[in-house]
């Protein structure tokens, strides 16, 4: 991609309305435009970021089983009523009527229409387990949207749903998307700590919240150092194996984490002193277990073994796609704009030509540009070089590749790398296995 064809509005000024640093730099860094109150266009380099956390997610959930499916937007509001939601759920949703007059909303969340579609389908308990996940755009019609895509109406999301036939096997799914969830975090590059979130009248301790550590976090949060060590995609876990899950959640679940709302000073003060870590964390995903609650009032049921119905055993699992955006910059930015992990940027590398038109600078960077064209951003343009420098440091793409005449007359490639600032000095052949290795 060449800059000077490329729509990348940035900004140079601080936009009034953004109150928090991701909200600020994605719009400086051309990644978001509002186009109403709590709604966002995604422009070409948002979307690259997106469609990378997309790729992760996705790839980690087929991983655990996981079946990629994709329901509607616009829900009947039938079986909401059949769950008892529908007048429950408040003012946060968005009801509608079409011109036959039959009651429909934008889904804020997909409990009853899987439920629905799985009733359809399903009628023995040969058929279980199932998980069933999707991404896809919801709506909530918040009173005051803010913090940009952190604090949205509308948001794209994974949220996935299982079936089982025993509250046993739907453990063992609950731990399944456990790993994949600290798989998934991982991938991403950033630190994603699970909290033990409050299960209702439900009980039991099979709910959890994963949050992002960063200043801006609207949770306290509170955990043992040791949930900070831990190599997730190392693990040897059979997925297959109850027992091999079980250990692996069992390790995970050992070291203590919770937010300032479900806190234990008393679990606290057991926590070695030099392990202990306090601060504020940012929510990016829940996995939840709630058994019977939306088959048995749906009346989904498949026929046991014995010959008897019985209702298949559910949780539910939600990723903050287009949340997470936000939570990585804020979590990863410096004063002079974004860091983006290398799994997520929309970009690996921005060639920097300090010279254009000089035919040493123009040989080398088209020389770069041509080795990954989809990946290098190549900062073409006829200006300063400061000013392209200030938009490669605030675009946060994770290398630069600066050719300027003197370097390039002996063939010298600075390379820059910008979560540490360390500079090189090598040739191009050097640059670009340093580059693409990363």
């Amino acid at each position: 991609m060449r800059l000077s064809r490329a729509f990348l509005p940035t900004l140079k000024e601080v936009p009034a309305e953004a109150q928090i640093a991701s909200h600020r730099l994605m719009l400086r860094a051309g990644l978001i435009r509002q186009t109403s109150a709590g709604i966002y266009a995604w422009l070409p380099a948002g979307l690259r970021v997106l469609r990378n956390i997309e790729r992760i997610v996705r790839e980690e959930q087929n991983a655990v089983g996981a079946q990629e499916v994709l329901m509607p937007t616009i829900q009947s509001a039938e079986p909401w009523r059949q769950s008892g939601r529908y007048d429950a759920y408040g003012p946060e949703m968005l009801r509608l009527r079409d011109r036959q007059d039959r009651e429909l909303l934008y889904g804020p969340t997909n409990e009853e229409v899987i439920t629905d579609i799985f009733g359809q389908s399903a009628k023995s308990y040969r058929e279980l387990p199932q998980m069933l996940y999707q991404i896809q755009w919801k709506f909530r019609d918040e009173l005051r949207p803010r913090f940009g895509v952190m604090r949205g109406r509308e948001f794209l999301m994974k949220d996935a749903y299982s079936f089982d036939a025993t509250y046993e096997a739907a453990v063992a799914s609950y731990r399944r998307m456990m790993l994949a969830y600290l798989r998934t975090f991982q991938r991403l590059g950033v630190r994603a700590v699970p909290m033990v979130a409050d299960t209702g009248p439900i009980g039991g301790n099979l709910s959890h919240e994963f949050l992002i550590l960063a200043p801006t976090g609207e949770s306290g949060v509170f955990y043992d150092a040791a949930l900070e060590e831990q190599d997730w995609l190392a693990q040897d876990v059979n997925i297959e194996d109850d027992r091999s899950l079980e250990t692996f959640f069992n390790q995970v679940t050992q070291s203590y984490a919770a937010t300032d709302e479900m806190h234990d000073a008393q679990a606290w003060e057991k926590v070695p002193e030099a392990q202990r870590r306090e601060g504020r964390g940012i929510e990016v995903g829940h996995i939840f277990y709630f058994g019977t609650k939306y088959t048995e009032s749906m009346g989904v049921s498949v026929t046991g073994a014995d010959g008897a119905p019985f209702h298949p055993q559910m949780g539910s699992y939600g990723i903050g796609v287009s949340r997470l955006v936000g939570a990585i910059i804020e979590a990863s930015h410096d004063d002079a704009g974004v860091i983006w992990p290398d799994s997520v940027a929309p970009f690996r590398a921005a060639i920097l030509n300090l010279k254009p038109g000089d035919a040493d600078t123009d040989t080398i960077c088209e020389q770069l540009h041509a080795a990954d064209p989809e990946a290098f951003l190549y900062d073409d343009r006829s200006e300063r070089a400061g000013v392209k420098f200030n938009d490669a440091d605030l675009m946060g793409h994770p290398w630069q590749l600066i050719v300027g005449p003197r370097g390039a007359k002996e063939g010298k490639v600075e390379v820059k790398r910008r979560a540490t600032n360390e500079r090189f000095e090598l040739s191009v052949a050097e640059a670009l296995a340093k580059v693409q290795a990363a």
